[in-house]
């Protein structure tokens, strides 16, 4: 049954795709904003079996959503529910069929890995933010397995500096209740494994989009307490507002 679901529910994803893909091909020929890529992953999150609820209202553009990070279907929540494109690991632009996925929804891939290239991250985001588009930043960097989220990285918030004049930085928490543990993507497990995994799962999972009250870049200052707002933002709406912040990154 386990092996059953995952089939059946990794075939729903790639009905949805089948079906709305020639539609958002439609609206780019007259050069038009596609709604499709958002629908697509709202689908996609259902069809995966998620019960998703939203708390607060995500603005609808000038804005980096800045989100902790605990499983590949974060992409499909946020993604369906804000319509935000995202930041991601330029590595993923080469991934078989994902990759293409990530441009058809807008991505802005970024060389995390070279430490010199930090200007020309921050320049590409920028980019994107002054256009109006919104988008998505796992702040983290990477996905987290414990139950403490990891801090977030101040690096990537720099292309809000100079603040742009309506850019603001809205922190989301994505909770996932008492199945954060057990759909993470932990270890050395694959990305088939794990999608095996959480796809297969019984049931529908209940999972929370909280989008929190947006951050002036002007107000925080400078990057690094513009991670460190957001941070405590989310922490905060997870239950964690008792503990001791996480120390930040240095900087990049």
């Amino acid at each position: 049954m386990h092996l059953l679901r995952f089939i059946v529910r990794l075939l729903l994803v790639g009905l949805g795709l089948i079906a709305l893909l020639p539609l958002h091909g439609a609206w780019r020929l007259v050069r038009a904003r596609s709604p499709w890529p958002q629908l697509f992953l709202r689908w996609a999150a259902y069809a995966s079996g998620i019960r998703v609820r939203v708390e607060g209202v995500p603005l609808a553009r000038d804005v980096l959503f800045a989100a902790n990070h605990r499983s590949w279907l974060d992409i499909l929540l946020l993604g369906g529910s804000a319509g935000a494109a995202f930041v991601s690991k330029e590595e993923v632009a080469r991934w078989p069929v994902v990759g293409w996925l990530a441009k058809v929804n807008r991505t802005v891939f970024v060389a995390r890995a070279e430490r010199g290239a930090v200007r020309e991250q921050a320049d590409a985001l920028r980019n994107a933010l002054a256009s109006g588009q919104p988008v998505a930043l796992f702040a983290e960097g990477t996905v987290s397995e414990g139950e403490e989220m990891l801090p977030f990285r101040p690096s990537l918030f720099a292309s809000l500096y100079p603040p742009l004049a309506a850019a603001r930085v809205q922190p989301v928490a994505i909770d996932y209740g008492a199945a954060a543990r057990d759909i993470a993507w932990i270890d050395d497990e694959t990305m088939v494994d794990n999608a095996r995994r959480v796809l297969g799962r019984v049931g529908r999972m209940p999972v929370v989009l909280r989008f929190l009250p947006p951050i002036d870049p002007n107000a925080a200052g400078d990057r690094k307490a513009l991670a460190a707002a957001a941070q405590a933002a989310v922490a905060a709406a997870l239950g964690a507002s008792g503990a001791a912040p996480a120390p930040l990154y240095p900087p990049r």
